[in-house]
């Protein structure tokens, strides 16, 4: 799998990320034995970034992947990326306080079972913590080694600016932000009215999550909900429901009818498209199952034809109006 530089660092990682969200069974997704598979089908395809977090199964995916290293995988061969910050408090339920936040990080190198992430995300922004405290224990966390390098995610545009500035404010003292981690799919464009030309303008990579559009980009939908799926499932039925309306409809049917003309699936078109846009770094893509994630993996030897983006784009294309519109055309 081709490898690329994670912002402006010297980091590089697979262009397709794996994502551990539903790791565990009390996450409702793969045991050991199917994250084992999982893991094993990535790395032999060449992949590296590993996507986690300290609440994702309330701490049992990060244990999984820990079991995992070495005995399956060699830990030297992957890029480790978990996130700290977000909490399970209904009051607050983001705490990136210094304490909190490094306190988080070594409970996290516990459950992995190493002594450093290379990558270390703060989870969310916090409104209730001055953002230079914020940012001082990612320069901790780096400083002492227990992260190589750092990013955030869920940062809207002028908070990301604010963040990744004042890190370049003193180099060689603070850490650079090398990524940052934002929904983006063709049925989820906001991050290009401020969060990408932020990101692009101060070298900050993008890792997008949900990539196949919360599932919905793979066309399983287009005749009904299947049993098995989350539209179909009581606790997660809500996470899926905002991309099942008529406007999403027909940017799935444009991808459907893309992918038959290339004899490829729609899941392929929709990652492709995703992966080569300009400032993506790697989509992080979950899966149930290893066949799922072979079907993800399968992407890496298609480029979309520049008719067939231009298409997409333009069928998918949001809508920007003042002030996000380009000045020039008001």
């Amino acid at each position: 799998m081709e490898q690329r530089h994670l912002g402006r660092t010297g980091l590089r990682v697979s262009r397709i990320g794996l994502g551990t969200l539903t790791w565990g069974r009390s996450a409702g997704g793969p045991d050991e034995a199917g994250a084992a598979e999982q893991m094993k089908a990535f790395w032999e395809a060449g992949g590296t970034l590993v996507d986690t977090a300290d609440v994702y199964g309330g701490g049992e995916a990060e244990y999984v992947l820990g079991q995992l290293m070495d005995g399956l995988v060699p830990r030297r061969d992957l890029v480790i990326a978990t996130k700290s910050g977000s909490v399970r408090d209904p009051d607050r339920r983001v705490d990136c306080s210094r304490g909190h936040l490094l306190a988080a990080l070594d409970d996290s190198l516990a459950r992995l079972g190493t002594d450093h992430v290379d990558l270390w995300q703060v989870h969310a922004f916090d409104p209730a913590t001055p953002l230079e405290e914020t940012l001082q224990a990612v320069d901790l966390a780096v400083s002492s080694g227990r992260a190589r390098y750092a990013g955030v995610a869920g940062f809207s545009g002028w908070q990301l600016a604010k963040a990744a500035t004042w890190q370049l404010a003193a180099p060689g003292v603070r850490t650079r932000l090398a990524s940052t981690q934002m929904e983006y799919s063709l049925l989820q464009r906001g991050v290009e009215r401020e969060v990408l030309p932020a990101a692009l303008d101060l070298g900050v990579g993008l890792l997008p999550s949900s990539p196949l559009g919360r599932g919905v980009l793979t066309g399983k939908y287009r005749d009904g909900t299947p049993v098995d799926s989350r539209a179909a499932s009581p606790t997660l039925s809500a996470f899926v429901d905002p991309y099942l309306d008529e406007a999403a409809g027909r940017i799935v049917d444009a991808v459907a009818t893309a992918a038959q003309g290339l004899a490829v699936t729609p899941l392929q078109v929709a990652l492709a498209w995703i992966r080569d846009r300009p400032g993506v770094v790697a989509p992080v893509v979950g899966a149930r199952t290893a066949a799922q994630l072979g079907a993800a993996l399968s992407v890496e030897a298609l480029s979309l034809p520049e008719e067939i983006c231009q298409a997409l784009d333009d069928v998918s294309a949001p809508v920007h109006r003042y002030p996000d519109q380009d000045w020039s055309t008001l």
